[in-house]
């Protein structure tokens, strides 16, 4: 009897375990429930106009204009750490999967607008001295990334003409069209139709820090004027 109460103490043990750790890995996957409602944006994005917010316009009180219309699916350090952390924001355009060069991208703020010579859908604006949010930035400078602007095979760009390759600190004014809105995915998969928008650190000696580390970036919440409502969708903060 002792015996088998034994094994039985061990099969709750380890009951206990697997259900604990499937408890921190929903947990660690940060916002999985809002990631999974990308489909239904996709499916029927009109179902859904509460999860919209506007490009080309300000959320109440936000010193950055919104950068592309749509739905944030994506939003900063959603994953599962320490393997993931999203670095930004991604706002998935209502036009569907695949509706390439539709979508536009406005620059978010005044700036100092990067193109890189290998960049075929990406492009990075500098905001010297930003001091719009010094309890964040402490008034330094910061910059901006937007990406996903070119066609499934990475072939056709959509940044627009007025920003070729190689580009450097060409100034642009919040609200700029910068492009549309793309599926490359930087591989031969596509990815669906979205923008990926970052506020990205400074470094050392002033150039703009590695996008891909979520340390080297700031959240966009307070920058764009979002919060997180109770259901779990990111969305203009009330006015």
């Amino acid at each position: 009897m002792r015996k088998v109460l034994k094994i039985f103490g061990w099969l709750v043990l380890a009951g206990v375990v697997v259900l604990g750790g499937f408890a921190l890995y929903v947990y660690a996957n940060r916002r999985v429930d809002r990631i999974m409602l990308i489909d239904d944006w996709f499916d029927e994005p009109e179902a859904y106009p509460d999860w919209f917010v506007m490009g080309g316009e300000y959320c109440p009180g936000a010193p950055m204009m919104f950068p592309s219309d749509g739905f944030i699916g994506v939003g900063w350090n959603d994953g599962t750490p320490p393997m993931y952390q999203h670095t930004g924001y991604d706002i998935f355009s209502p036009a569907g999967y695949e509706a390439d060069n539709i979508t536009p991208i406005y620059a978010a703020y005044d700036g100092y607008l990067t193109r890189e010579g290998g960049w075929r859908s990406a492009v990075i604006i500098r905001h010297p001295d930003f001091d719009d949010l010094p309890e964040i930035t402490n008034g330094e400078q910061i910059w901006t990334y937007y990406t996903h602007m070119a066609s499934a095979d990475g072939e056709t760009s959509y940044i627009e003409l007025d920003f070729p390759r190689g580009t450097r600190e060409k100034f642009v004014e919040a609200g700029t069209l910068l492009g549309y809105q793309g599926t490359w995915s930087g591989r031969p998969t596509p990815i669906a139709l979205h923008l990926h928008f970052s506020v990205v650190e400074t470094t050392a000696s002033g150039g703009y820090a590695d996008e891909t580390q979520i340390s080297n970036t700031y959240d966009p919440a307070p920058f764009l004027g979002i919060e997180e409502w109770d259901d779990g969708i990111l969305r203009c903060r009330p006015g």
